[in-house]
């Protein structure tokens, strides 16, 4: 298998993240309730994001030490092992506070493009 440009993931991280602060942001906490495919979606992009991270060689995590990197990966294995428990509280707030700052961070490291 051939190994992956470490910038490539970090910009995958960066556009999944992106991508869920907007759709979000047309919604409230209690719609994750309501609509089964907009919870499926954030779901779905915070696991992205931590599955970008999780490919992200060591000695480059290292290097962006300003990336929470076990609390994104923790993120993504909670949501894939505990799929039938996600708690939608701790999902919104992740997205709503977590990942703007994380998205900020990326951009710094990748830009913006």
């Amino acid at each position: 298998m051939p190994k992956h440009d470490p910038m490539i993931r970090l910009k995958h991280m960066r556009d999944y993240a992106q991508k869920a602060i907007q759709m979000a942001s047309s919604y409230a906490r209690e719609d994750l309730d309501r609509h089964e495919m907009l919870s499926l979606a954030l779901t779905r992009l915070v696991e992205l994001v931590g599955e970008s991270a999780n490919y992200v060689p060591e000695e480059v995590r290292q290097h962006y030490d300003q990336i929470p990197w076990p609390q994104v990966i923790g993120m993504r294995h909670r949501l894939i092992h505990g799929y039938d428990q996600v708690d939608y509280d701790i999902l919104w707030t992740t997205i709503q506070r977590n990942l703007p700052e994380l998205l900020s961070a990326l951009e710094q490291i990748v830009g913006k493009e």
